[in-house]
């Protein structure tokens, strides 16, 4: 070897070499090509589908960022478990309940403090998140996006046939559930083979029953379930009078596919319920209104809450790029896109629900008489609907199912 090649070949190595390296660190951070991947998380395993097309169009507009959508089952507990080992996801389109605020306190989401995406969503959204998080965490840790609701479903033919209209008191609910049970109609079709499905009904009579900030009370020990749900617990043993004679024996699968076999009058459903139903027979004629759980018409607020909220990690390492696809979500045409293919609502202004099942809840929505799922304030470790759950199953001692929810209450809250 001559004396200048080997002079030349120290100098690549010297100069040349580090360099290199340097770049390879540099692609590695960033993806091949100079890409940059972003983990998008989601809970929701029913949406799927559309993040991915919404995903798609991003990529299209902005070819620089790829975004790796993670929607495993048990999302929640992958979630938990993923933070211990501070592994958390660059994105999150996660549901608005009382992981979202454990996590939120924890500094786990990025504060979108003076973001102008705060004021694209609706102000009532905005305040179930804050009331989530509580007082002692100053910020705004998510953007909710879009939210679902508990109501009635009902098969507008049969309801026809009966001469009735939608009840909006909880004596004409009763008087038409008593209508079709004389004219040999099931009133209400239960699914209560899978526990959580209780909770839809729970949810629509506590909301409207148990009195305003009953979680914050109930923490600070001024309130008791033993005070606030009494009626809630008679009122679903009311309603179970009302419905087929397997109401235990059937889960929610065969419950949409009863309901849209025309087997019964009314189902106590979420939207989300819906395109199953329509799935199941695309000719069946459905509508929905408010649960009526009080005879004052007005105070029975529409049972709503953020069913999908976006943010962004904390110390996520693209930041800009993480904000951009936020960005794009929040656009009326995506968000649009996303409740006409899941059946929602968008907490985003603007973007309205036209589908026609909807009408009955359309006056709820434009005057903001609506109010939050009241489980999204309990603590999860309760396992509330499993409670429930055993309460109908037994129908009886009221007293005895109410002090076991605030002793599982207090237990959960001294760990």
């Amino acid at each position: 070897m001559s004396e200048v090649f080997r002079k030349l070949l120290i100098i690549l190595l010297v100069v040349v070499l580090p360099l290199s390296l340097l770049s390879a660190c540099g692609s590695k951070s960033t993806g091949q090509n100079g890409h940059v991947k972003l983990e998008l998380f989601s809970n929701k395993s029913e949406s799927i589908e559309t993040l991915k097309s919404m995903i798609q169009k991003f990529e299209e507009q902005n070819p620089t960022i790829k975004i790796e959508l993670n929607a495993p089952p048990e999302a929640e507990t992958v979630l938990k478990t993923r933070l211990t080992k501070n592994d958390i996801p660059d994105l999150m389109a996660i549901g608005g309940n009382y992981t979202f605020g454990e996590l939120a306190r924890a500094g786990v989401f990025h504060d979108f403090s003076g973001d102008s995406n705060v004021n694209k969503v609706h102000e009532a959204y905005m305040d179930m998140l804050k009331n989530l998080v509580g007082s002692e965490k100053e910020g705004i840790f998510g953007i909710p996006y879009a939210a679902n609701a508990n109501g009635v479903i009902y098969n507008i033919e049969k309801l026809e046939a009966l001469g009735l209209q939608p009840p909006t008191t909880w004596d004409e609910f009763i008087h038409a559930l008593e209508v079709a049970k004389e004219a040999g109609e099931t009133p209400i079709y239960f699914t209560l083979l899978d526990a959580w499905t209780g909770m839809v009904t729970w949810n629509s009579l506590a909301a409207n029953l148990q009195g305003d900030d009953f979680a914050q009370k109930r923490s600070s020990g001024e309130v008791t379930f033993q005070d606030r749900y009494s009626e809630v617990a008679d009122k679903f043993l009311t309603l179970l009078n009302y419905g087929q004679h397997d109401r235990f024996g059937v889960g929610y699968g065969d419950g949409n596919n009863a309901f849209a076999r025309g087997e019964s009058l009314f189902y106590l459903q979420g939207v989300w319920a819906i395109p199953e139903i329509t799935k199941a027979n695309p000719d069946i004629k459905l509508g929905v209104f408010p649960f009526p759980v009080t005879n004052q018409s007005a105070q029975n607020r529409l049972v709503s809450g953020v069913d999908v909220l976006l943010s962004m990690g904390a110390k996520t390492k693209y930041p800009e790029e993480a904000k951009k696809f936020i960005d794009f979500m929040l656009q009326e045409e995506i968000a649009k896109q996303y409740i006409t293919e899941q059946s929602a609502f968008s907490a985003v202004q603007g973007v309205f629900q036209d589908d026609p099942i909807m009408v009955g809840f359309k006056t709820s929505f434009e005057t903001g008489n609506i109010t939050s799922f009241p489980d999204h304030y309990y603590p999860p470790g309760m396992q509330v609907a499993n409670l429930v759950h055993e309460f109908l199953l037994e129908g009886k001692n009221k007293e005895a199912f109410l002090d076991r929810l605030d002793q599982e209450w207090d237990k959960v809250e001294q760990r």
